[in-house]
C-alpha cells in the first residue's frame, strides 16, 4: 500500500471542510432532525464532506500550508457552520408556525406531540406540516440549493476568517421577519376562516340564546377547519418551498 507524502496535509484539510459542511448538516431541516441517531448524522455529514472535498479543499489545504493554527480554524469554520444552519433553521420555522397558527383556529391547539427539533410539545398539525414541507422541499430539489449554498459560502466566507458579525446578525433578524411574514401568510386563509366563524358564532348567539351555539360550534369548527386545510394544503406547501427556494438563492 503506497501512502501519500502529502497524507497529513490532507487530512488536515479535510477536517477542516468536515468542520464547517458537518456544522451546517447539524441544523439543517431532515439532516439534523434529532429523531434520525446521532452516528447516522454524522456519517452523512462526513460522506458529504468527502464529496465535496475535491471542490472545497484546496483553500483549507493552502491555509494550512501556510502555517495556520489549526484550532484557530476549526473553531471559526465551526461558528461559520452553525451561524448558516442557523439561519436556514429559522426559515424553515415558518410551516411550523403556520401550522400553530392553523392549529388555534380550527381547535386543533390542544393535540400536542413531542418534537425532538424543538425540544417540546407542538399541535399535531404543526408537525404534520413540517414533515409534509419536508417532503416537498425534497422533491422540488430545495435541498440542492441548501447544498449550494454551503459550496458558496466558501466564496463569501473564505476559510479561517470569521464572517463579519454585524452582517451575520442583520443576517439573523432579517431571516426572523422573514419567516414570521412567511408564516402568516400561508395560515392567512384560515386567520380570515377564523374570524368569519367566530362573527357567525357571536351572532347566532346574540339572534337565538337559547341554541347552545357552543356545543355545536366545536365539531363544527372542526369539520369546515379541516374542509379548508384538506382545500390548500397542497398550495401552503408549495408556496413554502418556493420560498424557501428563493430565500436560500438570495442569503449569502
Amino acid at each position: 500500500m503506497i501512502i501519500p507524502a502529502d497524507l497529513e496535509l490532507q487530512v488536515t484539510a479535510f477536517f477542516i471542510v468536515f468542520a464547517r459542511v458537518g456544522a451546517v448538516l447539524m441544523l439543517l431541516p431532515l439532516y439534523g432532525e434529532d429523531a434520525i441517531p446521532g452516528r447516522i448524522r454524522l456519517m452523512i455529514a462526513f460522506a458529504m464532506s468527502a464529496a465535496l472535498y475535491g471542490m472545497l479543499g484546496a483553500p483549507a489545504r493552502a491555509l494550512v500550508e501556510g502555517g495556520a493554527v489549526l484550532p484557530a480554524v476549526l473553531v471559526t469554520e465551526l461558528m461559520t457552520g452553525l451561524a448558516m444552519g442557523m439561519i436556514v433553521k429559522i426559515l424553515f420555522y415558518a410551516i411550523s408556525m403556520a401550522g400553530s397558527i392553523i392549529s388555534l383556529q380550527i381547535g386543533f391547539s390542544s393535540a400536542v406531540i413531542f418534537d425532538p427539533s424543538q425540544s417540546g410539545q407542538v399541535p399535531i398539525l404543526s408537525k404534520m406540516a413540517t414533515m409534509a414541507a419536508v417532503l416537498v422541499c425534497m422533491a422540488l430539489q430545495v435541498h440542492h440549493l441548501w447544498i449550494g449554498a454551503i459550496v458558496h459560502s466558501y466564496q463569501s466566507f473564505p476559510v479561517g476568517g470569521l464572517p463579519p458579525m454585524h452582517d451575520f446578525a442583520e443576517l439573523a433578524v432579517a431571516a426572523v421577519g422573514r419567516s414570521m411574514t412567511l408564516a402568516i401568510s400561508l395560515a392567512a386563509p384560515f386567520l380570515v376562516y377564523g374570524i368569519v366563524f367566530n362573527v357567525a358564532l357571536g351572532l347566532a348567539a346574540r339572534v337565538a340564546p337559547a341554541i347552545q351555539v357552543f356545543f355545536i360550534a366545536q365539531p363544527l369548527n372542526l369539520l369546515l377547519g379541516i374542509s379548508l386545510l384538506a382545500a390548500t394544503i397542497g398550495t401552503i406547501l408549495t408556496v413554502f418551498a418556493q420560498s424557501m427556494g428563493d430565500a436560500m438563492q438570495g442569503s449569502w
